[in-house]
């Protein structure tokens, strides 16, 4: 268990980092921008939001919460609180059309900035849990690395960057959103800043 906690926020820091973010899109207070990768596309959506940096993470590293501001996520229940700052949840996701619903079992690690230029990070991977086999109502589908980095900008307000390296599983989610046909990234990123706000 400390492997893959250490190995989730290990891949969340290195995704972050890499070179070659391509901007795709921009409003009044939300980036997007893509990364390819031979196969892997990878995007991040960087949020400029009027609330402490603190407030942000205890908001954001709380999965029950998602609900309220993710139309995607239809339940999120903890299965195992593996310590405080590691918790494995069950998420299930509004079926796409065409799609049977997917459901996700994923461990969420946060952590807390070591040093003060250091951001928050909140980072997401799929796990198998014994306890929770997959179900037959449900297509299990994977999430190989995301999360959020949250950089204070100042007391009041701070820069939140969420992070989805895409497999087959969110793809349904995001094909028609990044071929421009649908803004479900945009809206999800706006009610998002509403939320924390």
């Amino acid at each position: 268990q400390a492997y893959l906690s250490y190995s989730n926020i290990a891949a969340l820091t290195h995704l972050a980092r890499k070179p070659g973010w391509d901007i795709t899109k921009t409003l009044d207070n939300v980036r997007i921008w893509t990364h390819e990768e031979g196969a892997v596309l990878s995007f991040k959506v960087e949020m400029q939001v009027k609330v402490p940096s603190h407030v942000a993470f205890s908001l954001l590293s709380d999965f029950s919460l998602r609900q309220h501001w993710d139309r995607h996520f239809l339940t999120c229940k903890v299965l195992q609180a593996v310590s405080e700052e590691e918790k494995i949840y069950h998420v299930t996701a509004a079926p796409v059309t065409g799609h049977q619903p997917r459901d996700f079992v994923i461990l969420v690690s946060q952590r807390q900035p070591c040093r003060p230029q250091e951001p928050y990070t909140v980072a997401v991977r799929s796990v198998t849990l014994r306890a929770m086999p997959p179900s037959p109502e449900f297509c299990r589908s994977e999430i190989l690395c995301a999360g959020f980095q949250i950089h204070s900008n100042s007391s009041s307000s701070c820069t939140v960057c969420y992070f989805n390296q895409v497999t087959s599983g969110v793809m349904p989610y995001l094909a028609a959103n990044l071929t421009g046909s649908s803004k479900s990234i945009e809206d999800t990123a706006l009610e998002c800043i509403k939320f924390l706000e």
